[in-house]
């Protein structure tokens, strides 16, 4: 499998953009969850873990209650590639349903 490029910081703050409530921390995209109950935020990462098997790349969670932090990087490439967003679209889509 190889290694995904490294975005650019202008492909990286345009992609953004596209993701209403992503922002960017140092080599990581990251946003934050809030559900009603604890379970729910529990159930909501269990769907977010079979996509992010699916595409073969994992987020850092944090659960705080019922609050879900999602931190998305590309570690073998040292930043934030197009895999990141790629997730994180998939992560919005599922937070939509």
């Amino acid at each position: 499998m190889s290694t995904a490029p490294a975005l650019s910081d202008i492909e990286i703050q345009r992609t953004l953009g596209t993701l209403p409530g992503w922002s960017r921390k140092g080599e990581t995209i990251t946003k934050s969850y809030h559900f009603a109950t604890f379970p729910a935020g529990i159930a909501f990462i269990a769907r977010v873990a079979d996509v992010a098997e699916a595409q073969q790349h994992h987020p850092d969670v944090d659960i705080r209650y019922t609050k879900i932090t999602f931190a998305l990087s590309t570690h073998d490439s040292g930043g934030i590639t197009a895999k990141d967003f790629a997730l994180a679209t998939a992560i919005e889509t599922l937070a939509a349903e």
